[in-house]
């Protein structure tokens, strides 16, 4: 996960011994990837590598790139626990030029960023994308402002599925849309349970 914290503010919030975040996969990750071939995937701003680790364990040669040198020791260690291998990038996912069209699955899980950095990001993200591959993009939806629970309160930093799509869209308008929208995924925050509005989006790149 990426936001408009820099660098230094993640490696110190990834610092301790302990996961910030789950050690599983995202839920919407796992269902929209089950049952695809596994081949080359890309995380992008992994975190602390959940979801690059789940998608080794189902078959898939797996790497994460995230600019905090501190989450991606999170995600080796986690690898290491998992019995998996994993190749784990130091970069930052606006600027680092992937392999281009190496991957046949693309996963972007809760990169908030203003517009700008949002759209580079997805560029870059598209241009990692081998034809017939999947990419796979969940974000805190701009909703979840006055509808959701958790979350980043700055409008700035969120967005809808119709931004996401034109981002990637300006990328390649050749992308096909397969799934666009919001989903809601339960939470407890201060011991209270609800929903958080997320956006997911699902594209594939024809053969």
């Amino acid at each position: 996960m990426l936001s408009r914290m820099d660098r230094a503010d993640w490696d110190e919030r990834y610092a301790g011994t302990e996961l910030v975040w789950t050690a599983d996969a995202n839920r919407f990750v796992v269902e929209q990837v089950t049952g695809l071939t596994a081949g080359r995937a890309l995380d992008v701003a992994c975190g602390e590598g959940r979801n690059a680790v789940w998608l080794a364990e189902q078959g898939w040669e797996a790497t994460g790139v995230d600019f905090s040198a501190a989450g991606l020791d999170k995600g080796r260690h986690l690898a290491a626990a998992r019995g998996v291998d994993v190749t784990w990038v130091e970069a930052d996912v606006t600027a680092w030029d992937p392999p281009a069209g190496a991957f046949d699955l693309v996963v972007v899980c809760y990169l908030q960023l203003p517009a700008p950095a949002r759209r580079a990001a997805a560029a870059r993200a598209v241009a990692a994308l081998a034809p017939g591959g999947t990419l796979v993009w969940v974000g805190h939806d701009l909703d979840n402002l006055e509808r959701g629970v958790g979350g980043p309160r700055e409008a700035s930093v969120l967005h809808t599925a119709d931004d996401l799509v034109a981002d990637l869209h300006a990328a390649d308008p050749g992308l096909v849309v397969e799934r666009a929208g919001q989903v809601l995924r339960p939470v407890t925050k201060e011991g209270q349970a609800g929903d958080a509005v997320d956006t997911l989006v699902r594209v594939r790149r024809p053969s």
